[in-house]
């Protein structure tokens, strides 16, 4: 296993300097991690620091809450890969989901999906806000819209991933859609046990320390 590979390297912190962005990006490098995920004010300079390498770079659209309208998150997500940003990760708007409402949910993903075309897609649940059946649906909703990926968490929630979660989402969207798990991933025997249980992309922020532990 290729550890390294399920590793979106991530600093998402409202406090996050360049420099930290620059100690992301090398450690990224590094380790050959799959990605490194940060704000969208970042991903031009994260673009052109890691031109010609095998970092992608991932952003995050509506993030954290999920609650901007539709046009706002397409608009958001197109000017991400107009920076560069070669994968992109959305919240979905979690309300929506509360209140039942799976069409708009759908249409909203599917419109972000538009917006960024080939790129990747990773719609964010928020798990722990949501029971069992909203996971599902939430998964299927996202797999209807064209999404190629699952996530748990923004990790700015109330709960981060669950190996229950995880092993739900990947039951849910089978091998037609990877699943993410991120949110309280601090050490190499919780994102095994992410893996286990089905995730196929991990984020966290302590990869590093993860990748180094013995």
């Amino acid at each position: 296993m290729e550890l390294n590979k399920y590793f979106d390297h991530t600093l998402l912190k409202p406090d996050a300097t360049l420099a930290g962005i620059d100690k992301l990006v090398d450690e990224a490098k590094r380790y050959h991690f799959a990605s490194v995920c940060v704000n969208p004010d970042f991903v031009k300079h994260c673009s052109e620091a890691l031109k010609g390498t095998d970092v992608n770079v991932c952003t995050v659209i509506g993030f954290p809450l999920g609650a901007n309208v539709p046009e706002i998150k397409a608009l958001e997500a197109k000017r991400a890969v107009l920076d560069g940003a070669t994968e992109v990760d959305m919240v979905l708007n979690v309300s929506k989901v509360k209140d039942g409402d799976y069409a708009y949910v759908e249409n909203e993903i599917r419109l972000i999906k538009e917006a960024v075309g080939d790129i990747l897609l990773k719609v964010i649940l928020e798990t722990c806000l949501l029971t069992d059946e909203e996971v599902v649906e939430s998964c299927k909703a996202a797999e209807r819209a064209g999404a190629d990926y699952v996530k748990t968490s923004t990790g700015f929630s109330k709960g981060g991933a669950t190996p229950h979660h995880v092993a739900l989402m990947r039951k849910t969207v089978g091998d037609r859609l990877g699943v993410k798990a991120s949110g309280g991933i601090h050490n190499k025997a919780e994102a095994l046990a992410m893996i286990e249980a089905g995730a196929s992309r991990i984020g966290a922020s302590a990869s590093v320390a993860i990748m180094e532990e013995k």
